[in-house]
């Protein structure tokens, strides 16, 4: 084994799914999908822990969609390949989907279903689950992706993470960091992501307003080296449903 697949296999690789929906029933046609069908299957294949979330509203506005997360985490980059293959051959995941998987053209489940495939970083070559205590509703996860102007700046805001020593940070303030990762398919590159988890919004405010006042972070952000490596700072703030296992 080269060394390049030594390293590559000792980090997990993640799939991150997204359905896009437009009404109540769709809504309830994903649920009942991933609940019933996806899930077990999944869990039958070694995979225990999936992740599905929904965005938390704002009393303010009403979405313009509805949208449903699932994360997916995986041992190597072939077990994403594999996938729709182990389920297609699952006699029992073809019964309790039926529903969804033969869902006719005029009455599709969702409006368009988006996918994103990341490699862990060097630093948290592993998911984590969060350590939380409040109840599934309660919780708030953000998930936040940063997007950069070039590819080379990218690696230089991975870097930032790892050898300059970010991930340990969030590690230090309590952040429960579910996964750090690097986008290597998806319509938003390059770009990173990571999803850190907390008991409430005001828990979750609570941590930024200590990463914002910390000492080292004020220094790790003032280095001349890590500048502009972030053109975009895109975060959703998401809570995981009954079912999910994360």
């Amino acid at each position: 084994m080269s060394l390049f697949n030594a390293r590559a296999a000792k980090q997990d690789f993640y799939q991150i799914k997204i359905y896009h929906l437009n009404s109540d029933a769709q809504e309830k046609a994903v649920d009942d999908y991933l609940q019933k069908a996806y899930l077990p299957a999944l869990h039958r294949f070694g995979i225990d822990k999936i992740g599905v979330f929904k965005p938390v509203l704002s009393d303010a506005a009403l979405p313009a969609e509805k949208l449903i997360y699932v994360f997916i985490p995986l041992k190597s980059f072939n077990s994403i390949l594999a996938l729709n293959e182990k389920l297609a051959k699952d006699k029992q995941y073809v019964i309790d989907g039926k529903a969804y998987l033969d869902a006719p053209y005029n009455d599709a489940p969702y409006e368009r279903l988006e996918s994103i495939v990341l490699k862990a970083f060097a630093e948290a070559p592993n998911f984590m689950l969060p350590k939380l205590k409040s109840p599934m509703k309660e919780r708030i996860y953000e998930l936040r992706s940063y997007e950069a102007p070039t590819e080379k700046y990218f690696q230089n805001k991975v870097e930032m993470f790892n050898k300059g020593d970010e991930i340990g940070l969030f590690k230090r303030l309590g952040f429960n960091a579910v996964f750090y990762g690097e986008v290597l398919a998806g319509s938003h590159m390059p770009n990173l992501m990571y999803l850190t988890t907390f008991e409430n919004k005001a828990d979750r405010d609570a941590h930024w307003k200590a990463f914002s006042a910390d000492d080292y972070w004020k220094k790790l952000s003032a280095m001349q080296n890590y500048q502009n490596n972030v053109s975009k700072n895109d975060t959703k703030f998401i809570y995981p449903t009954d079912y999910s296992d994360i």
